[in-house]
């Protein structure tokens, strides 16, 4: 009997990871490379949901995307385009496909919210001679590690008279930026005993705005006086104003590249962002799918996706009963979210060799290894997930084997260490065939998150063939 060679039964039988670096072929490293460029560009571009909103509908208008209301004087062809904003911090991009509405559609799913400090209704104040700002954080944030670090200040403001003030002071050289003082070492023996958790309260997260007085020394709160005028003369806003604000602390630090050979992105806002930039790509890539090809990115993922621009809202169902009407057909709503399928476009865990114990090292993702299929996430019993059915897993990984995308598994930690979730179950509430699939990243909801290009390149090639509508 011949023996047996068991290097070739194992490449058969085991699941073997594999780094995407290696076996690239001629150019595509520099296509790699290329792409990071240009998802870096909009990283720093699109620190905040509106801003993002508005540099994807500048997007949507370079690549042939029409507005809704303007797409929809004839009856759709199979490629035509259109997008569709919804209260200026969600929106849904479509490309009609080549089988009827009733057939389903193909929709990736990513948010564009982010961790963050927003300012309080009532924030500036004056205390010991400085003007400071009161915030309350927006998302899952290790308090601590927004301390002592450059912010930059976002969003508009609407005046009594309706106005819109958009505000943006940081990004540039030449711009002041804020900051949140922290203890130093020498006389923080009480602070350093604490838990991580309690060490920064979160009434603790006051910014620092300025500190030169009015001329007056008869005024109280001379330097919050300054302040209100000195935003007066700028912005024509009065303190009143603030009420009507939505208005975000974000570090003040452009994406770059990380490491000697530069094959990382360090960059605020990756989760989610870098899987709503590798949809638009996907989108980019598509002329006529198979099916209609949607690109959802929804706001509020970070506390719930609760509220108007939420997943929870009624934002898809509002889309699709007007493509109804447009197409002509006779489809239930119903119907049609049960015929479609979904990717859950959002990011994993990545494995840190620095923090291992926090891993199931079977079941994480790796950086370099390529986009991440996540069956479910949640916590502890998977409470609060989407739990993928293993028909339709089969299904994705037999479409990603097809067309040569690098993939890996990945949970988010282990059982009992804690836990997340994303859009997916809402998605799935609806009806929709749903999983979720996107990058791993290191230091997740940091001001400073790190990704892999080489699995942010994979990840772009996922969302491409899924939404093509091959099987």
């Amino acid at each position: 009997m011949a023996e047996k060679n068991y290097n070739q039964l194992a490449e058969k039988l085991k699941l073997n990871r594999k780094n995407g670096w290696q076996g690239l072929g001629a150019g595509e490293r520099d296509d790699v490379f290329a792409l990071a460029k240009h998802y870096m560009d909009f990283l720093n571009k699109a620190k905040t949901e509106r801003e993002a909103v508005a540099e994807i509908v500048r997007w949507c208008q370079d690549n042939g995307f029409l507005k809704l209301e303007d797409a929809k004087k004839a009856r759709p062809k199979a490629g035509e385009r259109f997008y569709f904003v919804w209260k200026e911090r969600s929106l849904i991009l479509g490309i009609w496909g080549k089988q009827p509405l009733s057939a389903g559609f193909r929709l990736v799913g990513s948010h564009l919210d982010a961790p963050r400090l927003d300012l309080k209704p009532e924030p500036l104040y004056e205390q010991e001679g400085l003007g400071l700002c009161k915030t309350h954080y927006y998302g899952g944030i290790k308090k601590y590690q927004w301390t002592a670090v450059p912010l930059a200040l976002h969003g508009v403001v609407y005046t009594a008279q309706g106005d819109r003030v958009s505000i943006m002071i940081g990004e540039d050289a030449g711009d002041p930026v804020f900051t949140i003082t922290d203890l130093l070492p020498h006389l923080a023996k009480d602070q350093m005993k604490k838990k991580a958790t309690e060490a920064v309260p979160g009434e603790a997260l006051n910014i620092v705005v300025g500190s030169i007085p009015v001329q007056d020394e008869e005024v109280k709160e001379p330097v919050k006086l300054a302040l209100l005028e000195q935003l007066y003369e700028q912005y024509g806003i009065v303190e009143e104003d603030f009420i009507s604000a939505e208005l975000e602390l974000v570090p003040a630090m452009p994406a770059r590249d990380l490491g000697l050979d530069r094959s990382l992105i360090a960059a605020y806002g990756q989760d989610d962002r870098i899987c709503a930039y590798a949809t638009l790509k996907a989108l980019a890539g598509i002329r006529e799918p198979e099916y209609l090809a949607l690109g959802l990115f929804a706001d509020k993922e970070e506390i719930g996706s609760v509220g108007i621009t939420g997943m929870q809202s009624n934002m898809l169902e509002y889309l699709l009963e007007q493509l109804i009407v447009w197409s002509g057909e006779t489809v239930g709503m119903h119907q049609l979210l049960g015929a479609s399928q979904a990717i859950s476009a959002d990011v994993n865990a990545a494995l840190d060799p620095t923090y291992p114990e926090v891993m199931d090292k079977h079941n994480a993702a790796r950086l370099g290894c390529g986009v991440v299929l996540t069956k479910y996430t949640g916590a502890g019993g998977k409470y609060n997930a989407n739990d993928a059915g293993a028909e339709y897993v089969a299904q994705i990984r037999q479409l990603y084997n097809k067309h040569g995308v690098l993939w890996q598994t990945g949970e988010l930690g282990k059982v009992d260490q804690g836990g997340g979730g994303t859009i997916a179950q809402f998605l799935a509430n609806k009806g929709i065939e749903t999983i979720d699939s996107g990058p791993p990243i290191l230091s997740m909801h940091a001001p400073l998150e790190i990704a892999s290009k080489i699995d942010f390149y994979y990840t772009v090639k996922a969302y491409n063939v899924f939404l093509s509508g091959d099987k």
